[in-house]
């Protein structure tokens, strides 16, 4: 299992019904799943901090990373056995796995690409968007899934979702409401260029995941403070475990 390691930023802009923009810094990871290898697999001169693990993502946790993806794509209808597999993702950081979003593109054989957004939240619900992209690499779908406590289930996204290269990468998620654009989140990397860059990275490393549920949590007590309503969580959420 091939991973190679960026370092990222994540932006947040919110736009309504108050404004709140921060951006943090943190580690990114783009894996080759297109072995059938089992998760687990440790980045060698991080060990044991950083690992890979199919447990921390979509699926059956007894089963490969790999064929959970599969069987994701099948109950939707695409055949991904034969697919090249690429996801940008987090990682197990000493122990702790947290990953808002994982983004997996897919090549099937012979077929037009398929990409898979899978996002978590922090009551420890995940769910997976099976997308199609356009030629500018642009999805939409509608908003399925409660990430935040401040922002309830309505709503429509549009993902700019071009596949990463090895020098970097760069996501965009929007969310539409009501004729607005009350919150945009881009996920953009390099890989590491200088020496200082890579000292940076391997300090954030160890416990990136950590440091983004910190974060996460922090911008939460901020907006709360500023009395920002909370929306309640749907009786019925549409989550996968």
């Amino acid at each position: 299992m091939k991973a190679d390691g960026y370092l990222a930023r994540v932006r947040h802009t919110r736009t309504s019904p108050l404004r709140n923009d921060f951006t943090y810094h943190s580690c990114a990871w783009l894996v080759d799943l297109s072995t059938d290898q089992a998760g687990g697999k440790r980045l060698w001169w991080r060990t044991p901090f950083v690992r890979f693990r199919a447990k921390d993502h979509l699926g059956d946790p007894t089963k490969t990373w790999r064929q959970n993806v599969i069987d994701f794509a099948a109950g939707e209808g695409v055949d991904l056995s034969g697919a090249g597999i690429q996801v940008l993702t987090g990682a197990c950081t000493s122990g702790y796995a947290f990953d808002p979003l994982s983004v997996y593109w897919c090549a099937p054989a012979g077929e037009p690409p398929v990409v898979i957004a899978e996002v978590r939240n922090t009551y420890g619900g995940r769910h997976c968007y099976l997308l199609r992209t356009d030629r500018r690499d642009v999805a939409t779908t509608e908003k399925q899934f409660y990430v935040s406590p401040f922002n309830d289930v309505s709503g429509s996204y549009t993902l700019v979702l071009a596949p990463p290269q090895r020098d970097g990468f760069d996501v965009t998620i929007t969310l539409h409401r009501d004729g607005e654009r009350p919150f945009v989140a881009r996920w953009q990397g390099h890989r590491p260029r200088t020496p200082l860059e890579r000292l940076r990275f391997g300090i954030h490393a160890p416990v990136a995941a950590q440091l983004v549920t910190a974060r996460i949590h922090w911008q939460g007590v901020r907006l709360w403070a500023r009395r920002l309503p909370v929306q309640p969580r749907p009786s019925s959420d549409p989550q996968e475990a």
